[in-house]
């Protein structure tokens, strides 16, 4: 009976065996690539002391990490193999939410190939800050609960000088090998070396976390503790960053790039446009960047044109740019009437989100200064973020150096950009995302997370938050600065620009200030390809939206489209716009009889 029947239901029994096999391969990737996944994250818990799984409380480091030529080596091999192992792994078995997180684990572990290929940490500097200002901000995120969290956090103290001195061997081998900071960027970075150098602890941001009562320690063990942190950052940590702002001035300065673009460097040309394709996250050229910002500037100033005609200011395009750099009414008197206006705006959005919105974050945020040692050659505002563990939200910091160019008019944009729906709300919504890998939560595609930030400044007409023509024009101003940023990048990193030429496009086409006009031209020659993310992810989510609402007519939700936009985290703009197109169909699907 049982052969009779086998031969009967043999198709069926085949079938089935086929079936059962694919469902075990099946289970098999999907098992492989979570493994992967979490061999990546112990990789990297390891390598960055201070960290570990979002589900449970992380350490306070004893150490900083390792960044000597031998460790970078070390780990790009350690990298490699990783992406050989996901290479090995048959992406077509996976399901559709392994498939994406194959994807973005491909980009995560690419990214950090791409630049050790390029052996990017021969240049760990930007044109504001660097690795030398990192440690003066750790403690933010460090919740401190027993005698041995602070002593941990004083053995990281004594790790300084180590750090400080493995940086510096790298720094000298960018000498040795052409991959320097070019020399009119560090005019405006070296007083940063110098800040660092602190002769009383207690004015030390290394120090705060022994200012006031300590946490679970009292008497004679908290006296000792805050001498123990005095002595260590008046003696070996002083010392450090003496030896490190000397080796700046004496040695580093003299020996430093002229020439400003990154194509003049050894190997620069094939750097530079693998950095464009990076900080794009799209297959285009310098030229073709170029030619679109040019594009892009001349929209926007026809726009601008039609503010200042509307406002009723009688004058040239120019004449109105030097008024608004100049009048007294465009500037607030104090540092704290400043925080108090970027502090309204954003209270005034927070009350408005939920129009364009369908899901916001917990974590809460700030408005707080630039910290005033690396305020003078800062942007003017910037998004600083916060583990969801950490005794603060993220931070929403203003420039308050030199108010005289820190003007109202632009606040509006700078608050939708920096803080919500920008930024915060971008990246606070990453970090609670559930069900999916730690390394996605901190994933930040440049030309998602920044162009996204540029696409909040144009949600502020929805929301109501321009009034004046002059936050108009500060919107204008602000959009129009960040499509000079195409043009300006690919001119001096691709097309010989000068630095005068730089300054000049924004000082003839914004109502920046020529202070920021200044620290901003810098930032892009120190950071090659970086400036193009902002205006070219805009783009491409401003492209999206136009496609859903297209498409699906009258049953287009903003709403929903923006929570599908933010709903995966920080993702490369390719996966992106499949996403969105995957979310469509499924609208069509459901408004079909």
């Amino acid at each position: 009976m049982f052969k009779i029947l086998s031969r009967f239901h043999g198709g069926i029994i085949a079938s089935s065996m086929l079936l059962t096999g694919a469902v075990v391969a099946a289970d098999v990737s999907n098992v492989a690539l979570e493994a992967l996944i979490l061999k990546e994250r112990a990789l990297h818990y390891a390598e960055n002391p201070g960290t570990g799984p979002s589900t449970a409380p992380k350490p306070v480091a004893s150490r900083l990490a390792f960044v000597s030529a031998g460790h970078q080596e070390r780990r790009k091999h350690a990298w490699a193999g990783l992406k050989a192992e996901l290479g090995a792994i048959d992406f077509g078995l996976l399901d559709d939410e392994d498939q994406l997180n194959h994807q973005l684990l491909a980009y995560h572990l690419d990214t950090k190939l791409l630049f050790a290929k390029h052996k990017s940490w021969r240049l760990p500097l930007y044109s504001d800050s660097g690795f030398h200002t990192s440690p003066s901000r750790t403690w933010h995120s460090i919740t401190f609960k027993s005698l041995t969290d602070y002593e941990a956090y004083l053995a990281w103290l004594s790790d300084i000088p180590r750090y400080l001195d493995e940086h510096t061997q790298n720094l000298t081998l960018g000498l040795d090998t052409g991959f320097s900071m070019p020399q009119v960027v560090l005019d405006g970075l070296l007083p940063t070396f110098d800040a660092m150098v602190i002769d009383d602890a207690v004015d030390s941001p290394l120090y705060t976390p022994f200012k006031g009562k300590l946490v679970n320690v009292e008497g004679a063990e908290a006296f000792g503790l805050k001498g123990a942190a005095i002595a260590i950052i008046e003696g070996p940590v002083k010392d450090a960053y003496s030896k490190l702002s000397m080796f700046m001035h004496d040695i580093y300065y003299p020996r430093a790039a002229i020439e400003l673009a990154a194509t003049k460097r050894p190997g620069g040309a094939a750097y530079y446009a693998a950095m464009v394709k990076y900080y794009t996250t799209l297959d285009v050229t310098p030229d073709e960047v170029h030619a679109l910002g040019l594009s892009e500037v001349a929209r926007i100033r026809a726009e601008m044109e039609s503010v200042i005609e509307g406002s009723g200011f009688e004058g040239s395009f120019l004449e109105f740019l030097v008024w608004l750099r100049s009048d007294p009414q465009f500037y607030a008197k104090t540092e704290k009437e400043l925080l108090m206006y970027a502090s309204y705006f954003a209270k005034q959005i927070d009350g408005r989100l939920p129009s364009l919105f369908g899901k916001l974050p917990r974590q809460p945020y700030s408005v707080d200064p630039v910290p005033a040692s690396i305020a003078p050659n800062y942007t003017t505002g910037r998004y600083s973020s916060a583990p969801l563990y950490a005794p603060r939200g993220g931070a929403y910091w203003v420039n308050t150096y030199a108010l005289e160019k820190r003007p109202l008019y632009v606040l509006p944009s700078l608050t939708l950009h920096e803080g919500v729906p920008g930024h915060h709300l971008q990246t606070a919504l990453a970090q609670e995302l559930d069900n999916v890998p730690d390394f996605r939560k901190a994933l930040y595609p440049h030309a998602f997370g920044e162009g996204w930030g540029l696409y909040a400044e144009k949600l502020g007409i929805e929301l109501g938050l321009y009034t004046t023509p002059y936050e108009e024009f500060g919107r204008l101003s602000y959009e129009m600065w960040r499509a000079c940023r195409l043009v300006i990048d690919t001119g001096i990193h691709a097309k010989g620009w000068t630095r005068k030429q730089a300054i000049t496009l924004l000082e003839e086409n914004s109502a920046l200030s020529t202070h920021n006009i200044r620290t901003e031209v810098d930032r892009y020659i120190a950071w090659p390809g970086q400036a193009l993310a902002y205006k070219m992810g805009e783009l491409k989510i401003i492209e999206l939206r136009k496609l859903a609402a297209e498409e699906l007519g009258d049953a287009f939700d903003v709403r929903s489209f923006h929570d599908r936009v933010l709903s995966a985290g920080g993702i490369p703009l390719s996966l992106l716009e499949k996403r969105v197109k995957i979310w469509i169909k499924e609208q069509i699907q459901k408004k079909m009889p």
